[in-house]
């Protein structure tokens, strides 16, 4: 399954914006999106790309395909590294919370730009259980 480019770059965009926001303005806005990501990870839909979905212009498949399960794996990393990002804070330690959020603003950045860091990791992580799995037998 896919999911139409545009609406991976608005997860995106707003994952910079929510984070950014809540580094600079007031940590309560880290709770949107990691709100949203833990909602996704639960039910495996995103509610902000399936809401946006009725805003694309034309069908959804004439726009290019993102993978379903890579962005799954991308929400899984933003999800984690918020919640710890909240955890670090409630605990008093804002420098060590700025880091976990400052490394979602990174990644959904430098997505935003065409490299994804999440791809990077959990390609990584398949080439190294498939040679696991050959030198097993």
């Amino acid at each position: 399954m896919t999911i139409p480019k545009p609406l991976v770059q608005l997860n995106q965009a707003f994952l910079v914006a929510t984070v950014l926001a809540g580094l600079i303005f007031h940590i309560s806005f880290l709770l949107m999106p990691f709100a949203i990501g833990a909602v996704t990870l639960v039910t495996k839909k995103n509610p902000l790309i399936s809401y946006s979905r009725r805003f694309l212009r034309n069908p959804p498949n004439s726009y290019p395909q993102e993978d379903r399960d890579q962005q799954l794996f991308n929400q899984w990393i933003a999800t984690v590294c918020l919640g710890l990002a909240l955890i670090f804070f409630a605990a008093g330690l804002p420098i060590i919370a700025t880091v976990f959020g400052a490394m979602v603003i990174v990644a959904a950045g430098v997505a935003l730009m065409g490299y994804c860091i999440g791809c990077t990791v959990r390609y990584q992580l398949m080439m190294w259980k498939h040679r696991r799995a050959k030198t097993n037998y």
